[in-house]
Formats: C-alpha cells, sequence, structure tokens
C-alpha cells in the first residue's frame, strides 16, 4: 500500500522533452488565434473582394501611422539593444532590466492621449517597477536567465 502512495507522490521529469511544454502550449494558443483571425477577418475581406468592393475592410483610414510604425520601430530597438546590453553583463538579466524600462516607458508615453505632469509620472513609475519587479520574479526567485 505505502509503494502505491509513494508513487502518487513522486515526480518524474523527461529534461530530454520537458523543455518542450510551454513552446507546444504557446504554438496552440497562437494557432486558435490565427484562426480566430481567419474567421473574423480574413473571410469577410474575401467575401468583399468576390463583391467587387474596393474598400478594404482589414485597414481603416483611421490608421495612426505614428503610433504603428513607432510601435514597430521600438519593438526591433528593444530586442537588438537587449541582446547588445545583455552581452555586455552576461548572464545577470540587466540586458532585459536597462533595455525594458526606456522601452515601456517610450510606448506609454506614445499611446498617451494627454501628457500631464501626473499622466507622466504615473508612466515613469510603472516603466521602473513593472520591469523590476519582473526581472526580480524571473532571474532571483525562479532563478531563470534572461538577456
Amino acid at each position: 500500500m505505502e509503494s502505491g502512495l509513494s508513487s502518487l507522490l513522486s515526480v518524474s521529469i523527461d529534461f530530454e522533452t520537458s523543455h518542450l511544454v510551454f513552446p507546444t502550449i504557446i504554438h496552440w494558443v497562437l494557432a486558435v488565434l490565427f484562426a480566430i483571425i481567419l474567421v473574423t477577418q480574413v473571410i469577410p475581406f474575401l467575401a468583399a473582394v468576390k463583391r467587387g468592393e474596393r474598400a478594404l475592410p482589414i485597414v481603416g483610414e483611421s490608421m495612426d501611422g505614428f503610433r504603428f510604425f513607432g510601435t514597430l520601430a521600438l519593438i526591433v530597438a528593444y530586442f537588438y539593444l537587449m541582446a547588445v546590453v545583455g552581452n555586455m553583463f552576461p548572464y545577470t538579466g540587466y540586458g532585459f532590466l536597462f533595455v525594458s524600462m526606456p522601452f515601456v516607458f517610450l510606448m506609454a508615453l506614445m499611446y498617451l492621449h494627454e501628457w500631464t505632469k501626473k499622466a507622466v509620472v504615473i508612466v515613469l513609475i510603472n516603466a521602473v517597477v513593472a520591469p523590476s519587479l519582473v526581472w526580480f520574479v524571473l532571474a532571483k526567485l525562479f532563478r531563470i536567465t534572461l538577456p
């Protein structure tokens, strides 16, 4: 009887495949989101094209080019600079920490509609606290290697 209980309480980890659990979950989540996008956006677009409509239903006239292209530029810079700064401080997570703070700050400023002193201070506090908290939890508590 005791051997049955001990087998229930023991954990066996296959280290050759255990690192594939979260990527597999992420792949399935992305596949479901892609299917939702196909159903809600692409199928109505193809129906509009078939009817001969000239306007594209996916791209509206109210697109904010500054925010769209600014977001793309900030994301590219974020990943590039995280590797550069991470190589200056290897295996410490400082690349993530030092690059995430300005990234969060600039992204929030770009999407901030009204720049008041209070709003900018809140954005600044959030840009310092949120990455610091994430860095502390991942790098220090869980010992996950960050760039």
